[in-house]
């Protein structure tokens, strides 16, 4: 079982740049949780890596909004 990702930090441009897992009171920098979620270590999110640019974490898709990446952190 790996870790949920339940938090979001966005930088002052508005990009993701740290996340908060379950049980974790601190927030884990998003390159790192980038190479966790190409590991497999993290359950309801995934890398994203596009050929023209640079990788970055998403929420695996549903039917809420709530729990995506950039909600989390508050960017509406």
């Amino acid at each position: 079982m790996g870790k949920k990702v339940v938090g979001a930090q966005a930088d002052k441009d508005g990009n993701i740049s740290a996340v908060r897992f379950d049980g974790n009171v601190t927030f884990t920098p998003i390159d790192r949780a980038i190479d966790m979620a190409d590991r497999g270590e993290i359950d309801n999110a995934h890398a994203v890596h596009p050929s023209d640019g640079r990788a970055y974490l998403r929420t695996n898709p549903d039917s809420q909004t709530s729990n995506n990446l950039d909600d989390m952190a508050g960017d509406k």
